[in-house]
């Protein structure tokens, strides 16, 4: 299929690189790129996700120019984030959700989380679907998903301190907030991998 191999060319990706970030070896791709197999639905997702275009063009549907225009990008809701394993890894998706294909520009990804626990209650609520851009920087009162000595991610509201970094529940009847100092931060350690950007709620 040309339309895979003009958009890897395009990004300037060696044929290797697209065929590691897809997790297929590099024959599989080959044979992609070359028409001689058809994709499956992952990797469909999965280049859509790459390249930023629809699962439409890819397959080389022509789309209508109103329906372009309005195309956003689809991506991840999460069950949990284990941690040391990128976003574009993670097999627990429990459903996509889009956005608008603007706040992709600049190359910055999102993924989303679907909220257990009331520990940010009143702000958010269990089974709200927050979406968040992947950074693993954040300014003090960012709300945050971040992970803590190696355990899936906690969504929590960050403090920074000169001495350290207060993890803290917006929800404090029965949740407390949590303080870890600079030596904790890279001792345990405590990693932001994404702020908070948008909440979706269904009634």
């Amino acid at each position: 299929m040309s339309i895979i191999r003009n958009l890897r060319t395009a990004k300037g990706m060696k044929q290797i690189e697209l065929a590691n970030a897809l997790k297929v070896s590099q024959a599989t791709l080959s044979n992609w790129e070359r028409g001689v197999h058809d994709l499956d639905s992952e990797s469909l997702i999965m280049l859509s996700r790459i390249f930023n275009v629809s699962i439409d063009y890819i397959l080389g549907i022509p789309e209508q120019p109103t329906a372009k225009q309005n195309k956003g990008i689809r991506i991840p809701v999460l069950g949990t984030i284990p941690a040391g394993i990128p976003i574009e890894a993670i097999e627990d998706i429990l459903d996509y959700e889009e956005i608008p294909s603007s706040w992709g520009k600049g190359g910055q990804e999102y993924f989303a989380l679907k909220l257990q626990g009331d520990s940010m209650s009143p702000k958010y609520l269990e089974n709200d679907i927050v979406i968040f851009l992947a950074s693993s920087g954040c300014d003090s009162g960012d709300d945050c998903a971040v992970i803590i000595n190696g355990d899936n991610a906690t969504f929590k509201r960050v403090i920074k301190q000169i001495n350290g970094v207060t993890i803290q529940p917006l929800n404090t009847d029965g949740h407390v907030p949590t303080f870890y100092s600079n030596e904790d931060v890279e001792s345990l350690p405590v990693r932001v991998i994404g702020v908070a950007k948008e909440i979706r709620r269904k009634i």
